[in-house]
C-alpha cells in the first residue's frame, strides 16, 4: 500500500471518528498557523470539516514536497486517486481518512476539486520552470484554487435574500471564482515568500517571461540577487498577488453569515505578507517573510467589522 511520512499504518481505519478529528487539527495546527487561526473563529462543526479537507490536501502536497518525496513516482500519484476514490465511495482507508468521509456525508462536494489538486503535484513531478502567467496560472488553480473550492462547500452561501416571493425562483449565487482567486491569491503568496527556499530545491516558480520583463535571469535568481532588476519584478508581482485578493473579496459578501469572518481573517493574515515582503526590501533569498502572531490577532476587529458591512 502506498505510505506517507507521519502517517499511519494503512491497514485499515483505528480511530473514532472524534480521534480522527483530532489527528485532523493536530496537522492543521501543526503545518498551517494561520489558517488554523481562521478556523477556530467558525462553528465546530464547519471548522472540523475544514480540518478533514487540510489534512488531505497537506497529505497530498507531501507526496512530492515532503520527506519522501524523492521516491514518489507517477505510479504513486495514480494510487493515491484510487484512494480517493475509495474515500468518496465512503469507506475510510486510514485514520484521518474516517474525519474526511464524515465531512463529505455533512458537505456534499464534488471529486473533481480533489483530482484537480493531484494534477498539481503530477506537474511538480516533471516540471521547476514556467514560461507564462498563463502557466503558472494552471499550477495555482491546481494546488490551492481547488482549496478554495472544496471550502466554499462547507462555508455555505447567505440564502437570506432569496426568500420573497419573486426571488423564489432565483439560482443561489454561489462565489467559486471568488473562492478559486483566494487560493491562487495565497498560492502566489506562498512562491512569492519562498522564492530562496524553492530556488535551494531546483525550483522556480515565478513565470520566466516576468523575469525577462525586468532583465533579471535564472542565474540572478540562483545566486540570490536583490537589485533594482529583482525589486521592480517582485513589486509588479505582488501587485498581481493583491489583485487576485481583491477579487477573492467580492465573494464574502455571498458565503454563510457565519463564515464571513474567518474567510475576511484568513484573507487579511495572508495579504499581510506581501506587506512584510516589502518592508524587508524584497529579500527573499534569506529571510522569511512572516506576521507575529499579535498582528493577527489585531486584525480580527477590522475583520469582524467588515464581515457585518460588506
Amino acid at each position: 500500500m502506498l505510505q506517507l511520512p507521519d502517517s499511519p499504518p494503512r491497514m485499515k481505519p483505528s480511530v473514532t471518528l472524534e480521534e480522527s478529528y483530532q489527528l485532523c487539527r493536530q496537522l492543521t495546527a501543526k503545518y498551517a498557523k494561520t489558517f488554523y487561526l481562521g478556523t477556530l473563529l467558525m462553528n465546530a462543526t464547519k471548522s472540523r470539516a475544514i480540518w478533514a479537507i487540510y489534512a488531505w490536501c497537506r497529505r497530498t502536497d507531501e507526496l512530492v514536497d515532503g520527506p519522501a518525496a524523492a521516491i514518489t513516482t507517477p505510479e504513486t500519484l495514480d494510487l493515491w486517486e484510487q484512494h480517493l476514490e475509495t474515500i468518496f465511495s465512503g469507506r475510510p482507508v486510514e485514520n484521518y481518512d474516517v474525519a474526511l468521509v464524515d465531512t463529505l456525508q455533512r458537505f456534499p462536494m464534488q471529486i473533481q476539486p480533489f483530482r484537480d489538486m493531484i494534477a498539481g503535484q503530477r506537474m511538480d513531478l516533471y516540471r521547476s520552470r514556467y514560461e507564462t502567467f498563463d502557466e503558472l496560472y494552471l499550477y495555482c488553480y491546481r494546488v490551492a484554487g481547488t482549496v478554495g473550492l472544496m471550502s466554499t462547500a462547507v462555508m455555505g452561501v447567505d440564502n437570506s435574500t432569496n426568500t420573497a416571493p419573486w426571488h423564489q425562483n432565483q439560482q443561489l449565487y454561489i462565489p467559486s471564482e471568488e473562492a478559486i482567486a483566494l487560493g491562487i491569491a495565497c498560492q502566489l503568496t506562498n512562491i512569492l515568500r519562498d522564492v530562496g527556499e524553492d530556488a535551494r530545491r531546483g525550483r522556480i516558480y515565478i513565470p520566466l517571461e516576468d523575469m525577462a520583463r525586468f532583465n533579471y535571469t535564472e542565474q540572478d535568481l540562483l545566486k540570490g540577487v536583490v537589485d533594482e532588476r529583482w525589486r521592480s519584478l517582485m513589486r509588479y508581482s505582488i501587485q498581481r498577488a493583491r489583485q487576485f485578493y481583491i477579487k477573492a473579496e467580492t465573494g464574502i459578501s455571498y458565503l454563510s453569515p457565519d463564515a464571513r469572518l474567518p474567510v475576511w481573517a484568513a484573507l487579511m493574515h495572508y495579504s499581510r505578507i506581501l506587506g512584510v515582503i516589502e518592508r524587508n526590501n524584497y529579500q527573499v533569498f534569506n529571510q522569511r517573510a512572516y506576521v507575529p502572531q499579535w498582528q493577527k490577532l489585531r486584525t480580527l476587529p477590522v475583520a469582524w467589522l467588515r464581515a457585518q458591512v460588506l
